[in-house]
């Protein structure tokens, strides 16, 4: 059975009317703005409603969906045991003078999940708690060196940015030092060459940047590198963002077998509702709390009862462990489907975020193509991006999404 080319008119004509009101229309990397809808006909703007594995865009046009809203639906879209969590709450109070005691109660149940974590810091997004986490580090040693992994992604505040970036300058990435992902000879250069200068090591757990494939550590690297911020007395923070409680719920710095200083946490914390955590080591409590870091919104406790739910569901179910078996299964189905049409899919990362690319063409223009080939057919990939999975995704999702691969192969 072919499946139908969705058509997106609808989508075009409130695309028509937000270029008026909005700066882009849709900014940022969910529209067409920043070039990665290639071609951009193939791709619906907006959504109209979501469940489960599933959204619909307001064309009625339904997608399995690999991207969960970049990341935060981890259980699937409007999980009912959730969303009654967050409802009842929500009755009590949310936004509030005073805060909520599930606050507290949320906080307990961080510090216990999360193995590196002895307190944890709530805002709003990602960015908040990045910022946050080299403001602690820089308070703690005193020091102004921040050391990055080249590829990185840590939010969209000027220290995170590049010196050749709009709105950005040079004394906002001055006290930047960039090093290769995997090099440790690299990482004990940068220290010696600026010895007693370095606030802070961040880092994605793994490399999982856009547009290239993803790269796991090499034996010992995260074991020597936590050994050398020890030693040099640097803050060593993970930015588990994106793969945190995909890989493993006691933090991806847990599976790959060391401990951070500091770590952040935000999409999959709650499901979609909007949280995030900065989880941290006893010693940096104190400083933390003499930071001058707060928002209006950070402290609503619809998030938090949500957050407390979905954390609960994540360990009943064993989540990263379900979800990497399912990234398996989809990812062996798609290489498979790939080399019977003489394709090349490499696929890297851990099975729970693959990232994918058709290897046969080095200017990506055939990986493009593919990808916009299976969105316009119903199955939301990206062709910059790692990919998510939640725990609704089922095996007949998986099998179509595989049948519609076959398709979007054989008319390249």
């Amino acid at each position: 059975m072919e499946h139908k080319i969705n058509q997106y008119e609808k989508s075009r004509e409130i695309f028509e009317r937000a270029v008026n009101v909005i700066p882009s229309g849709i900014y940022g990397h969910q529209g067409p703005a920043e070039g990665c809808f290639i071609p951009v006909d193939a791709f619906p703007f907006y959504a109209e409603r979501a469940k489960g594995s599933y959204f619909w865009d307001v064309d009625g046009n339904r997608f399995i969906d690999y991207m969960c809203a970049y990341g935060p639906n981890i259980m699937g879209y409007n999980d009912e045991e959730i969303d009654e969590a967050a409802r009842k709450q929500a009755e009590k109070c949310n936004c509030t003078t005073a805060p909520s005691p599930v606050m507290v109660d949320f906080a307990e149940l961080l510090t216990e999940t999360v193995a590196c974590a002895d307190w944890s810091f709530f805002a709003k997004n990602g960015n908040d708690v990045t910022s946050l986490a080299v403001m602690t580090a820089m308070a703690y040693t005193r020091r102004k060196k921040i050391v990055f992994f080249k590829g990185y992604y840590h939010g969209v505040s000027p220290w995170t940015q590049k010196n050749d970036y709009s709105g950005i300058l040079e004394e906002d990435v001055c006290n930047n030092i960039y090093v290769d992902w995997n090099d440790f000879e690299g990482l004990q250069k940068i220290f010696e060459e600026n010895k007693g200068q370095i606030a802070a090591v961040i880092s994605q757990p793994y490399m999982h940047g856009n547009f290239f494939d993803n790269q796991l550590p090499e034996k010992d690297f995260w074991q020597k590198t936590r050994n050398l911020c020890t030693k040099e007395g640097t803050v060593l923070v993970i930015d588990d963002v994106r793969a945190g409680f995909r890989l493993d719920l006691a933090g991806s710095d847990h599976y790959f077998g060391f401990e951070a200083d500091l770590i952040c946490f935000c999409k999959a914390l709650a499901n979609g509702y909007n949280v995030s955590a900065l989880c941290g080591k006893e010693f940096l409590k104190n400083t933390v709390s003499g930071i001058s870091f707060t928002g209006s919104y950070w402290m609503s406790a619809v998030p938090f009862a949500a957050g407390i739910a979905c954390i609960q569901k994540m360990k009943r179910l064993e989540l990263p462990k379900l979800l990497i078996e399912k990234g398996t299964r989809l990812c062996e189905g798609l290489k498979k489907t790939a080399a019977k049409h003489g394709y090349d899919l490499h696929v890297s990362g851990v099975p729970s975020l693959f990232y994918l690319r058709i290897a046969n063409d080095d200017s990506l223009m055939t990986h493009q193509r593919w990808i916009s080939e299976m969105v316009k057919r119903g199955v939301y990939f990206t062709n910059h991006h790692n990919h998510f999975l939640n725990y609704a995704l089922s095996d007949d999702d998986i099998k179509e999404t595989i049948e519609i691969a076959d398709e979007a192969f054989r008319v390249l």
